[in-house]
C-alpha cells in the first residue's frame, strides 16, 4: 500500500520513509505545502502521514482540502504540538488519528496499519473473499486452505485489486501504486503484465476461479460476487 510523508523535518522523513519501506509500504515524501497539496491532488494513496506545521501553509489546510474533493485517504497527523486543541482541531478537521512528537516508529507504523484496515478492509487483520483469505499482519494468503506463496509486488498487486474489487484500475495507477510517481512511464508495461500474469497463474493453481479480467483499452477488473 502507497504512503505520503508530508514532514519538513528531511532526517525525520526519510526516518519513517525507511522505517515504512520494511513494512512492505511504497512510501513517497513531501517536505513543503505546495508539494503536498500537488501530490494529493493528482496522486492516491492508502495513507497520509501529515505534518501540521509546514513551511508556506498549515497541513490543516491541507487536511480541509482532501475533505473538499471527497478523497478517501485515511489521515495520521504527526506535530509537535500535544494540547488537546490542536488534537480536537486536526480530529475535526477529518483525520483519523493523532500521534504526538516524539514517537516511536513502531507505534506509528501500528496506527498507519490500524487506518488502513479501517479505511480500506473494514477493520479486520484477516480478509475474506469468495475462495480467497489473506492475512494482513502475516501478509499471507491462502485459497480454500492453501498457502499460496506470493512475492512482494503480486502481494501488494493483490492488495490493490481486493481494495478495488470489482472496478476497473487503469494499467497507469497500477504502476503508480506498486512503484510511486517516479517510475517513468513511458516505459514498456512488461511490468505489470508479468506480476499479473503470475498473479492469475498461482490463484487457478490453488483452485480460485479467474478473477483478473482484461477490460480492453481501460485496464484491469478483479470480478468477484459479493
Amino acid at each position: 500500500m502507497k504512503v505520503l510523508v508530508i514532514e519538513d523535518e528531511i532526517a525525520l522523513s526519510q526516518s519513517i520513509c525507511s522505517y515504512l519501506s520494511d513494512k512492505y509500504y511504497i512510501c513517497e515524501a513531501a517536505f513543503d505545502y505546495n508539494t503536498a497539496l500537488e501530490k494529493v491532488g493528482i496522486y492516491e494513496y492508502a495513507c497520509i502521514i501529515l505534518d501540521i506545521t509546514l513551511p508556506k501553509g498549515s497541513g490543516l489546510n491541507i487536511l480541509k482540502e482532501l475533505k473538499k474533493t471527497d478523497k478517501t485517504e485515511g489521515v495520521l497527523i504527526i506535530s509537535a504540538k500535544d494540547s488537546v486543541d490542536d488534537k480536537v482541531l486536526g480530529l475535526q478537521a477529518g483525520a483519523d488519528d493523532y500521534l504526538a512528537k516524539p514517537f516511536h516508529l513502531s507505534e506509528l507504523s501500528a496506527r498507519v496499519s490500524a487506518i488502513i484496515r479501517r479505511k480500506h478492509f473494514g477493520g479486520s487483520n484477516c480478509i475474506t473473499l469468495d475462495h480467497l483469505t489473506i492475512d494482513i499482519e502475516k501478509r499471507s494468503l491462502e485459497s480454500n486452505g492453501e498457502y499460496i506463496p506470493l512475492t512482494r509486488k503480486e502481494y501488494e498487486l493483490l492488495l490493490y485489486f481486493v481494495s478495488n474489487k470489482n472496478r476497473v484500475v487503469t494499467k497507469e495507477a497500477i504502476v503508480e501504486h506498486l512503484w510511486g510517481d517516479n517510475f517513468d512511464m513511458s516505459d514498456h508495461y512488461d511490468f505489470i503484465y508479468s506480476h499479473i500474469k503470475n498473479l492469475r497463474k498461482k490463484l487457478m493453481q490453488a483452485g480460485a476461479p479467474d478473477y483478473i479480467k482484461a477490460v480492453y483499452g481501460m485496464g484491469y477488473k478483479f470480478k468477484v460476487n459479493i
